[in-house]
């Protein structure tokens, strides 16, 4: 099976793609710009939400401090800090079978760690992508690779995993945000110190 390649806007349903897709990896990647500066910190997260488009409560966020849903369904594999080397830099597990009925998207977001204080932003980061990988046959299912540049934005959202009847579907987004991972995650209701 070969895996698709979406650009910016489109969407992909995953089911048809790959019907025996239950457990998706969803795999991350970028890297930073040569710089004289400081290190980059680029942050993987995922936001539950529900038909109001907001989350149920915090327990819907899930990034480098809270790991995994509460049900499980959702698990993030940890934080990589430096973005070296090739291949995905985090990745997030989603068991499509056990995603609780009433989350209906799970937008996948990339922030950069102290972006303000070290005056760092998603124009500075180069050969980001997002993909989905049927994590038992290892079979890439589908591709987005952000070639926007976006260069006053320090924190995007890379993709949606979304319901659409019976079906998950993929939209590659490529949407950044300047008011940080703070702003998009009170903008989904989440809320924060």
């Amino acid at each position: 099976m070969a895996s698709l390649t979406l650009s910016k806007g489109s969407n992909l349903s995953l089911t048809k793609a790959d019907p025996g897709l239950q457990m998706a990896m969803i795999g991350l990647g970028w890297d930073p710009r040569t710089t004289s500066g400081d290190q980059f910190d680029l942050d993987a997260s995922a936001i539950l939400v529900t038909a109001n488009g907001k989350v149920r409560n915090n327990d819907d966020f899930i990034f480098y401090n809270q790991l995994a849903s509460k049900d499980g369904s959702v698990v993030h594999q940890g934080d990589n800090r430096t973005g070296e080397g090739d291949g995905d830099d985090e990745q997030v597990l989603i068991n499509l079978t056990t995603v609780s009925a009433d989350i209906e998207r799970i937008v996948i977001v990339v922030s950069i760690d102290q972006a303000d204080a070290r005056r760092q932003n998603f124009g500075q980061v180069r050969d980001a992508f997002c993909r989905v990988v049927n994590q038992e046959t290892d079979q890439e299912v589908v591709r987005y690779d952000l070639s926007e540049d976006a260069a006053s934005e320090t924190t995007m959202v890379f993709a949606e995993i979304y319901r659409h009847g019976a079906e998950w579907k993929f939209r590659a987004v490529g949407q950044g945000y300047a008011s940080g991972l703070h702003g998009i995650a009170t903008d989904y209701g989440i809320v924060l110190d």
